[in-house]
């Protein structure tokens, strides 16, 4: 009885809170939860130089811990921590791979020294320390070397005795003896070759997945790669005719590299992929010229680094020291293939309070041996497996061989599903297995209860029986006809729900407002919303409360109106407003009573003669002063007034209600009558502006006369100057003309 009539078996599947809603109680709730069990957990250690007691390096562990069980459940994350300590005195093995083409003529003499020199200053850092040799040039074909007889004897030109090219030779293997170190060094000979690239990338190859005859033991594995040029990688090969593609298997016979002619060289990648599974970190001991070079390739090879080597290699011991403290500094966590549809994701507590997360939560820096370091790592599985079947993962930090194994165990299915009763007479006479509170029927058989067979049932006839009366649809198109019983679909949202003999009802087609169903105020049943108490309407938005409809003088709409779903309906059109409380058309309180407290407060006004049948609806007291009217504060609605009456006094009174619906008045028993204006003053001023006006008026027409007067006198000065100049023209003609005659 836990499915509604209709509801799909799968139903019975949901999360905690709708199945508690549906009634299901804990007891009866199956909810498997993830799990971590940690198998392997030995502490990390830490042994010192010189100690008496000297540990083989598979004794040494520096993560932890080494073995653990993870249980996981879809969307469900399981957490465990990871430590890390680097480990005093770790064995290390270091190879030195060399290029011997002649412009490195000059560095293979201060190599010749390099075994005793390097272990003695290795003696600092580890007691256990190996040292091997190789040296490579480049692909013995044309057009990387002359392959002219001669040149094959001794590539170089003049009386230089140069060895034969070759690929790369291992020409010592992995050993502690620093002295035969420098005797088979001291032995080697410069080769040469044509091209300025170097074929070292073949040669690093070779050493990574040649472990046996390099001798790599399971410590500290460093390459230390010497050159002065730069590098073929994968195609160049095309250009000597090589087009198959390096295998990455080792090809070693007699410690010489044979199939350089046949495989082409390896690319980056690849190069990262075996130098990563071998554990083996890089140093590049290149000169000035190439650093950017090489400084480009360290980004693409995790655990790698770059040195300046001097023009004859005189530094590289301590290019060597340096390199390696740089990378045993730096721990970076790497993990295996995940399987499809686990994630991981590393949150790193490194020194000094330093934490990160995402890409930089999988390393820390500056790490000294015997610093402690902490991850915190997060599995969850998005899906699960097609079988089901568990996978392993592992996790390591680069460089390092030790490692975390963790299995993974998925949890895809309910423990009763395990404990089902196979032929279960619930299920119709034994024709399923019940489990989980449900029947999964066998092989031909149909129905909720595997009631009907595959091959009896004719889909006519069973149709009929899930078609609603004068209807053609069959599960009214929301569902599918089962063994004569409509089997409703499943929705995207998981709380909406078809339901019903014919897949007739859901529970999200009801009427909405504001935006949720039912208003948000009730359930929906069939389509019809079924309301809380306190609500009604077809979308449970009617409220029955009627306190928003209360106003503040305690009525329900001021007594203007009726309550209807929480919001006041007035009955009188020209009063409106939440509580029906605002009329635009009416006056206001102070001018409604303005004339009725006159009246009886002063004996006049405009309702003297009618006070008596008019104004006697409040109650009225008399106060002495504006001070002694109430204030604002008090429990019933008060307005202050501010009235002028027929003397144009100014009144003051007060108006209020109390909640048994009494109106009292409180009213200032004197008037504020304005004073008369002073003649005396006001005359006086009047007199005195008449004068001042006066006087700056005669001011101004003296003004404007004595202008006038100077600019006419300027005039006759002027006309009285030119009368002169003509008078003495015509007296000096006159004395010309008697002169002549």
């Amino acid at each position: 009885d836990f499915l509604q009539e209709g509801e799909p078996t799968s139903a019975r599947c949901d999360d905690l809170a709708a199945l508690k809603s549906k009634g299901c109680s804990m007891e009866d709730t199956e909810n498997p939860r993830g799990s971590k069990q940690v198998l392997e957990d030995r502490e990390v250690t830490g042994c010192k130089i010189g100690a008496a007691e000297k540990l083989k390096p598979e004794a040494i562990t520096q993560i932890q811990p080494q073995k653990l069980v993870l249980k996981l459940r879809v969307g469900e994350p399981q957490t465990f921590s990871l430590k890390f300590k680097r480990a005093e005195d770790y064995p290390i093995d270091l190879y030195y791979l060399m290029d011997l083409s002649y412009s490195m003529k000059d560095d293979l003499e201060n190599v010749k020294s390099l075994g005793t020199a390097l272990m003695l200053e290795m003696e600092k850092i580890t007691s256990d320390f190996r040292i091997g040799f190789g040296s490579f040039v480049e692909k013995t074909v044309m057009p990387y070397i002359s392959t002219t007889p001669a040149k094959l004897r001794n590539p170089c030109t003049g009386d230089q005795n140069c060895t034969s090219p070759f690929s790369y030779k291992n020409v010592l293997s992995l050993t502690s003896e620093g002295n035969k170190f420098n005797e088979l060094v001291g032995k080697q000979h410069i080769s040469g070759n044509l091209d300025s690239p170097e074929g070292g990338f073949d040669a690093i190859m070779q050493v990574a997945v040649c472990g046996e005859q390099i001798g790599w033991r399971n410590v500290t594995r460093l390459l230390v790669f010497s050159t002065d040029a730069g590098f073929h990688f994968a195609g160049d090969g095309k250009l000597g005719g090589i087009v198959l593609p390096n295998d990455g298997k080792c090809h070693l016979e007699n410690n010489m590299y044979t199939m350089s002619h046949y495989y082409d060289y390896p690319s980056i990648a690849h190069l990262v992929q075996k130098l990563s599974e071998n554990n083996i970190q890089t140093i590049f001991a290149v000169t000035e010229e190439f650093q950017a070079v090489y400084k480009e390739l360290k980004n693409l090879i995790p655990k790698s680094a770059v040195g300046t080597l001097s023009s004859n290699s005189s530094n590289v011991i301590q290019l060597i020291i340096d390199a390696y403290n740089s990378l045993s500094s730096e721990v970076i966590l790497e993990n295996s293939k995940l399987p499809k549809g686990v994630t991981i994701s590393y949150k790193s507590f490194c020194k000094n309070g330093v934490n990160d997360t995402q890409e930089d939560g999988r390393k820390c820096s500056n790490i000294s041996i015997g610093d402690e370091v902490k991850f915190e790592i997060n599995v969850m599985a998005n899906e699960c497996p097609k079988k089901g079947q568990n996978e392993t993962i592992k996790i390591k930090p680069l460089g390092f061989t030790e490692e975390v194994e963790i299995n993974l165990q998925f949890i895809c299915e309910c423990q009763c599903q395990g404990e089902g009763e196979p032929n279960s007479p619930a299920c119709h006479e034994g024709n399923g297995t019940f489990e989980c509170g449900a029947c999964r029927c066998n092989e031909g058989r149909i129905g909720r209860l595997c009631e009907c067979s595959t091959d009896e049932v004719n889909s006519e006839d069973v149709d009929a029986y899930c078609r609603r009366e004068n209807s053609t649809e069959i599960c009214s198109n929301n569902g599918e006809c089962i063994c004569g019983q409509c089997v409703c679909k499943k929705r995207e949202n998981t709380n909406e729900v078809y339901s019903g003999k014919y897949c007739e009802c859901d529970n999200f087609n009801c009427d909405r407002s504001n935006g949720l169903i039912c208003g948000g105020n009730g359930i929906c049943k069939c389509r019809v919303c079924e309301c809380f108490p306190n609500f009604t309407g077809s979308a449970c938005d009617c409220s029955l409360d009627t306190l928003p409809c209360m106003a503040s003088n305690g009525q329900i709409c001021n007594g203007r109106g009726t309550c209807e779903c929480g919001t006041c309906n007035c009955t009188d059109p020209k009063f409106q407003g939440p509580t029906c409380e605002m009329c635009q058309t009416c006056l206001g309180v102070c001018a409604e009573h303005k004339d009725c407290v006159q009246c009886r407060a002063f004996d006049k006004g405009e309702k003297k003669e009618t006070c008596s049948q008019e104004c006697m609806h409040f109650n009225m007291t008399r106060v002495e002063s504006r001070d002694k009217l109430p204030q604002p504060g008090q429990p019933d609605p008060l307005s202050h007034c501010k009235e002028k009456d027929v003397d144009d006094c100014w009144f003051y009174f007060t108006y209020s209600v109390n909640s048994n619906g009494e109106a009292n008045v409180h009213v200032v028993e004197t008037p504020e009558c304005p004073s008369g204006p002073d003649i005396i003053p006001i005359v006086a001023g009047v007199v005195a502006g008449i004068v001042l006006i006066g006087l700056a008026l005669l001011l101004i027409w003296k003004l404007l006369m004595i202008i006038h007067d100077r600019r006419e006198f300027a005039k006759f000065e002027k006309e009285k100057m030119n009368a002169k100049w003509d008078t003495v023209s015509q007296e000096a003609f006159i004395c010309i003309r008697g002169t002549v005659v």
